[in-house]
């Protein structure tokens, strides 16, 4: 079996797991631009110490190449945890990540996140360059 068969897909509208990427669709050669990454923008995610997320990453894809490239990984490590139990924590970190990037060719971002009960997801958006 594949990796990438383990990664589940879906509609973000109606699913809270899939990893949701805003951005424009077409963005200018050479210049940066904000990408959100968020987990349940239409349905909300748990994030509790019992059912959070772990992860979310970012790659971009450039049209006509063979490599894929890693943008960047976001970590979330706080779920409420504490020493007088779950959910008894101070601190709960949310599921949602910006960042930036620069693209020279339009290509396709792909974003993959981790639930700790419900596993791996993905989604991706093509982006034009002009």
């Amino acid at each position: 079996m594949d990796i990438g068969d383990r990664f589940q897909r879906a509609d973000w509208k109606a699913e809270k797991h899939v990893p949701v990427i805003d951005c424009p669709g077409e963005v200018k050669a050479g210049e940066n631009f904000k990408i959100n990454l968020m987990i349940g923008k239409e349905i909300a995610h748990p994030n509790t110490t019992e059912h959070h997320i772990r992860w979310v990453a970012l790659y971009f894809s450039p049209a006509d190449e063979k490599f894929t490239y890693e943008i960047g990984r976001f970590e979330f490590n706080a779920h409420g945890e504490a020493v007088a139990g779950a959910n008894e924590g101070p601190v709960y970190t949310h599921h949602a990540v910006d960042c930036w990037a620069m693209l020279k060719k339009p290509g396709t971002l792909i974003a993959t996140s981790l639930c700790n009960i419900h596993g791996l997801w993905e989604s991706s958006i093509d982006i034009q360059v002009s």
